[in-house]
């Protein structure tokens, strides 16, 4: 009986998305109780549990009011804003701070294809040679963000 009333509860989930198109859900119970959710009458005995009249669609999400004035993207009152020398001078430390990153992945880049290489040399079997393929390709990655965040800054 739990696994009917399981197996009856699954097809109703799975026809519900239907609805809007079925129009209407009957639930139907056979002359041995067992309990079936269809888009058609079955039986005599089915009822229906949803119904949309011919042609209707949900309503639409009421929009939602503005105030009159309001911009689009609204700040809060009393926001402090910035004076443009010190969003200058915070725009040049992020230039700088991004400089020594590049600066470092420049230098992380090196060592990785030194290593790379080292290993090449001594013939490390292929499979092995991967993690240090993906050390290279993430640094040369990071080169890459870090220059384009630079293109951006400037």
């Amino acid at each position: 009986m739990m696994l009917m009333t399981r197996c009856s509860l699954a097809l109703l989930i799975a026809l519900l998305p239907l609805s809007a198109s079925a129009q209407s859900i009957y639930k139907c119970v056979d002359a041995s109780g067992s309990t079936t959710y269809s888009s058609t009458r079955l039986e005599k005995n089915c009822k229906v549990i949803s119904s949309s009249p011919e042609g209707s669609a949900p309503a639409p999400a009421p929009a939602r009011a503005r105030a009159p004035g309001a911009a689009a993207n609204p700040t809060q009152a009393g926001f402090p804003r910035v004076q443009e020398d010190t969003q200058k001078a915070r725009d040049g430390d992020r230039r700088h701070i991004l400089e020594q990153e590049l600066a470092g992945e420049q230098r992380n880049l090196e060592q990785a294809r030194k290593e790379l290489a080292d290993q090449e040399v001594a013939r490390t079997p292929s499979d092995r040679l991967s993690g240090y393929r993906e050390r290279v390709g993430q640094h040369e990655r990071n080169i890459q963000a870090i220059q384009k965040e630079l293109a951006v800054s400037r």
